[in-house]
């Protein structure tokens, strides 16, 4: 049985926390509307700081920095297991992101976490995934 969880209106940090830890729980997610994911802070800052990580490093060697708003999502999840070892590994397979809602989830019930909704913010300044994505070059 899968959870899937709309991220729609979702802060990016608590949303990845929740899902590393069920994960490694060992339950399936899938993650839907990733592009409406959002990050806290004002737009230039949040903006620029991604920028900057994206291009730091060589081009050859790495290290590679995500575009796409389901990729950062899945980056960001990835920071919160351990994923070099074989439990972490494993949970990482277990979590599946999505750009809208695939064939496969049409219809199906969402499930919502309020401790990682929007309206938790003490400031109204906050960044879409899809917005981030659109000003690094994705194409999604």
């Amino acid at each position: 049985m899968v959870t899937i969880i709309d991220a729609t209106g979702l802060r990016l940090g608590r949303l990845a926390s929740i899902v590393a830890k069920r994960s490694l729980q060992g339950e399936e997610i899938a993650i839907v509307n990733a592009e409406q994911c959002v990050v806290s802070g004002g737009r230039a800052t949040v903006i620029a700081d991604y920028d900057h990580k994206r291009k730091r490093g060589s081009r050859e060697g790495g290290p590679f920095f995500p575009r796409r708003p389901d990729h950062i999502i899945k980056r960001t999840i990835r920071g919160m297991v351990p994923y070099k070892r074989a439990r972490g590994a494993d949970a990482l397979r277990r979590v599946m992101v999505h750009v809208g809602v695939p064939d496969e989830f049409q219809g199906a019930e969402f499930e919502i976490l309020d401790e990682a909704h929007i309206d938790g913010l003490s400031t109204p300044k906050f960044v879409t995934l899809g917005e981030i994505s659109t000003v690094l070059g994705a194409k999604f």
